[in-house]
């Protein structure tokens, strides 16, 4: 017969297990959903000022307003409210490249910077902007976009982006993905000519790295903390439903032009 092992969930008639603990008795009342999450993904249980970061994270990314995301929803949710379900996950499709999707490019550019790096970790401030700088330039000669650089609203200061930074440090989890991106926030403008803020996708995909969650699951972390801030989305939307305005306002204004033919203008890479 074949064996399936799992470290998870397990059941038998009287008992459920998970993670290796009775859940009823040790984890139900026991373990925030923040901590749970965490021990999910790593099989470890965390400290608490590892919690304290991975929260925090999930808080930065629950809700940024109107976003596509949350527009998807409750669009999706005014075409069919009786599947609450297809709502949520409309808007969990839209975490790509320059929504939510930032968290996991930003971690990944960082780790693949210091994996690059070497000699290990650099020792000081200087050494921590060259190797910055390095990375910095290389993008751009490439022709590839820094992630976490840039922010279409919060264009002189993302307020989650310092937070977070002193979050770590007050837990001692300043790591050296975060720290590799607080150098390029003081190195970039010698490379791009003007000076972009780092935003709180960013941040938090260098903190997720620091905490040593999988790479490949970074962005799973961002669409966590979104499905928070979209059932808000649509408990706001029950209340005070503004997804039928949206739809009039697009279809009650749309205006008619001539067939376009397709042409092909070449590939393009999508950015912030």
């Amino acid at each position: 017969m074949p064996e399936y092992p799992t470290a998870l969930g397990a059941s038998t008639p009287d008992r459920i297990t998970l993670l290796g603990h009775d859940l009823a008795e040790e984890v139900m009342g026991e373990v925030g959903f923040g901590e749970l999450a965490f021990w999910l993904a790593t099989q470890r249980r965390p400290a608490k000022g590892e919690i304290r970061v991975f929260e925090a994270v999930l808080a930065a990314l629950a809700d940024h307003g109107f976003t596509p995301t949350a527009i998807t929803a409750r669009l999706t949710f005014l075409s069919a409210p009786d599947s609450v379900q297809g709502a949520l996950a409309a808007g969990l499709l839209g975490g790509g490249s320059r929504f939510l999707g930032v968290t996991e490019d930003c971690g990944r550019f960082l780790h693949d910077v210091l994996a690059g790096a070497e000699g290990g970790p650099p020792a000081d401030d200087t050494e921590w902007d060259a190797l910055a700088l390095g990375a910095v330039r290389s993008a751009r000669e490439a022709g590839r976009l820094v992630p976490g650089l840039g922010h279409h609203v919060h264009k002189q200061g993302d307020p989650r982006t310092p937070r977070l930074f002193r979050i770590a440090e007050e837990e001692g989890l300043t790591g050296p993905h975060l720290s590799l991106f607080a150098a390029i926030g003081r190195v970039h403008p010698q490379v791009l000519g003007r000076t972009l803020p780092l935003n709180g996708a960013g941040v938090c995909g260098a903190a997720l790295a620091d905490l040593g969650l999988p790479l490949e699951l970074l962005r799973a972390f961002a669409l966590l903390a979104r499905t928070a801030g979209l059932i808000g989305q649509l408990a706001e939307e029950l209340r005070a439903p503004v997804a039928k305005d949206i739809f009039l306002s697009v279809d009650l204004n749309n205006r008619s032009v001539p067939p376009r033919p397709y042409e092909d203008q070449g590939s393009g890479e999508a950015g912030e």
